[in-house]
């Protein structure tokens, strides 16, 4: 009997795309990828490119060129569909007028064709697309979630291993909120294999400017694209880290924008909170108690969220 492939499908063949169907190939993670686009020509040239990679792949991957219906074999579809040049102007909020209608023209043609596995959201604003999806695919609940804050959590970590040099692995420390302007740093949950942050801040490497390490964090996307205009490494390996989690069973707690329904108080919105991602999608979300100040804060970065996806709904006419 033959061995099932795992099969990920990438909706959209821009630059992030294209780079998360390269990661799944060179990470090991899928057998097939299948990509859609309705640009059939980037489709066809992105998939000559990664086919001429795959003899440098650990395994045998094949790239396929698919429409909306045959897409429903996928094991997972990760969504990319967006026009990164809206976000010249310094927010990812800039993005919604164009990627909310196309996601909400998008989704309906995959579900028709009869998808039933698990969407991961990389298309900002990334909070608010995911919402979309969950809400268009009719999915259940913890089969959509987002990439979210995990890129920004890779982002904190790197400031803090420069300043500590201390290896990013041996650490714990993330974002949470929209992945956007708001997002916060619970430096509370911030620790050294267990030490709080706390106990360590005698030693001058582990004094930090906070203020300063959150603006450095939320720029240093805005410090990618500056130069060449697109963002790719890191998202792209984030979603595939995400995708082999589910894939794995790997039950691991990532920062992603998931849904919440009375943690932390809030219910309604999918926002970036640590959670714990296997087979079946986000299988708990991890509430942590923080204290009155980083409470405010999260609670601005979900009202901030709140706010874009009535935009949304606006944009929408609904």
């Amino acid at each position: 009997m033959a061995e099932r492939k795992v099969t990920i499908g990438v909706l959209g063949a821009g630059h992030v795309g294209a780079h998360v169907a390269y990661a799944l190939g060179m990470m090991g993670i899928a057998d097939v990828v299948k990509i859609c686009d309705p640009k059939e020509a980037k489709a066809v040239s992105e998939r000559q490119d990664l086919m001429d990679a795959v003899y440098f792949m650990p395994h045998r991957v094949d790239y396929q060129l698919a429409d909306y219906a045959s897409l429903a074999d996928c094991d997972i579809i990760i969504n990319a569909v967006g026009d990164i040049t809206l976000c010249a102007t310094g927010s990812r909020d800039d993005e919604m007028h164009y990627t909310v209608r196309q996601v909400a023209e998008t989704i309906p043609k995959v579900m028709a064709g009869g998808f039933d596995g698990i969407f991961i959201n990389i298309t900002n604003p990334c909070d608010v697309v995911t919402h979309l999806i969950a809400e268009k695919s009719g999915l259940p609940k913890g089969r959509v979630f987002g990439t979210g804050t995990l890129l920004d959590s890779s982002r904190l970590i790197s400031a803090i291993a420069q300043q500590t040099g201390i290896e990013h692995h041996s650490f714990n420390a993330f974002m949470m909120g929209e992945h956007g302007d708001r997002q916060m740093i619970p430096w509370s949950l911030v620790n050294f294999r267990g030490k709080p942050l706390a106990q360590m801040e005698k030693d001058p490497r582990f004094q930090f400017d906070k203020e300063a390490v959150r603006t450095q964090t939320i720029k240093a996307g805005w410090v990618t694209y500056s130069g060449k205009f697109c963002t790719e490494y890191g998202i792209c390996s984030a979603a595939a880290t995400l995708a082999r989690a589910v894939l794995h069973d790997e039950r691991k707690i990532f920062p992603a924008s998931v849904p919440l329904d009375g943690e932390y108080g809030e219910s309604g919105i999918f926002c970036g909170v640590p959670a714990l991602i296997g087979k079946n999608g986000v299988e708990e979300v991890m509430e942590y108690e923080l204290p009155a100040d980083e409470m405010a804060e999260f609670k601005a970065c979900c009202e901030t969220v709140r706010a874009n996806i009535a935009r949304a709904a606006a944009l929408l006419g609904k």
